[in-house]
This record gives structure tokens, sequence and C-alpha cells, in this order.
């Protein structure tokens, strides 16, 4: 209980405190997991407020992975969009697999949850690691040597060989370019092209 209070307090501290405003205003609705949670997930038109709103999910998910005994909170990733929570990294079973979703569906606000959990036992954890590192490190060497592809914005991140790309790209042409050139990267299990345009 104690570390709970701790944690919360410092990650209180650590938020701006137009997000602590806006988290005590009695007049922001609590978001139902209804047909308004359709509602949540389309921007409001107010670019700010969304990702404001998103900043506090992401804020409330990690601070409750990190106080449910059940997950790992170190090795995943949260990440929010429009209400809908990503996350991502490793876990090391089907049960904190499944937990992770449930601590998340369980924040006020959630629309949606995106779980790309990778299972991973523990005693593998350091040469999964390693071999992401490695996975990682040669497709940023090959998107830099790539002309259509070396001046964009990507960001690449490996779990257990499926990778994730997130970034920009000029057009749908080169989103499908990159998608190949991941493909062909010794290791590769899965692509996730989540490349905006």
């Amino acid at each position: 209980m104690k570390r709970g209070l701790l944690i919360l307090a410092t990650v209180a501290l650590m938020l701006p405190p137009a997000v602590l405003l806006a988290q005590q205003s009695p007049t922001t609705p609590e978001v139902k997991k209804t047909a308004k949670a359709d509602e949540a997930a389309k921007p409001s038109g107010d670019g700010a407020g969304q990702a404001m709103k998103d900043s506090w999910i992401t804020t409330k998910t990690k601070l409750a992975l990190t106080t449910d005994n059940r997950t790992k909170a170190r090795h995943i990733s949260v990440e929010t969009r429009a209400a809908v929570v990503m996350l991502r990294g490793k876990v090391s079973s089907t049960e904190e697999r499944t937990a992770a979703e449930e601590i998340t569906r369980g924040i006020s606000g959630v629309a949606y949850v995106s779980n790309a959990l990778q299972i991973v036992p523990d005693e593998q954890r350091k040469a999964v690691d390693a071999k992401d590192d490695g996975i990682e490190t040669a497709i940023r060497e090959r998107l830099l040597k790539d002309t259509q592809l070396k001046d964009a914005a990507i960001k690449v991140r490996s779990d257990n060989s499926v990778v994730t790309l997130r970034g920009k790209v000029q057009d749908p042409k080169a989103k499908s370019h990159a998608s190949d050139v991941v493909r062909g990267i010794p290791g590769v299990r899965a692509v996730k092209n989540e490349l905006a345009l």
C-alpha cells in the first residue's frame, strides 16, 4: 500500500499542472465500456486536449501495472492514441499477458486495448533480448541504405522477433516498401506496420 502511494505521489509530481487540473474537473465524464467508448476513441478536434487525455491514460495504466503484483511493468511499454492503449514488450507467461490487458481495460477512459505483448519465459529473456537488439540494428542499417526510406523518420521495435514500425512516410508505396524491407531481415517473424502517411 505504501509503495503504491509513493509511486502515485511521484507520478503526480512529474505531471504538468494542466494534466492534474484537467483530471480534477468535476465536469469530466468517465468513459464507460459502452457505445460511448467508440465516441471517446474519435479525436474531439482539440488535438491538445486529446493528447492530454491520452497522456493521462498512459500514466494511469503504467501506475496500475506497476502496483499490481501480477505484472512486471518494467517490461511493458504503454502508448495511448485516441483512448486506444497499445501494450508492447515481453512478459513471462500467458497469465501475465492476460493480467496486463485486464488491468488496462479497468482504467477509466480506455476505449480499446491493443495487446501486442510477446510471451518469453524468464530463462529465455537474455537470448531473446540479444536477438531483438540484433534485428533492430539490422533493420535500421537497411533502412538507412534504402534510397526510398533513408530520409523517413521510422522507429523500429522488435519484441521476440515481431517488429513494429512507427513514424511517418511520404506515401502508401513507401509504407508498403518498408514492410518488404523488414521482412527481408533474417530472424523477423512478423511485421506490424503502424507507419502514418
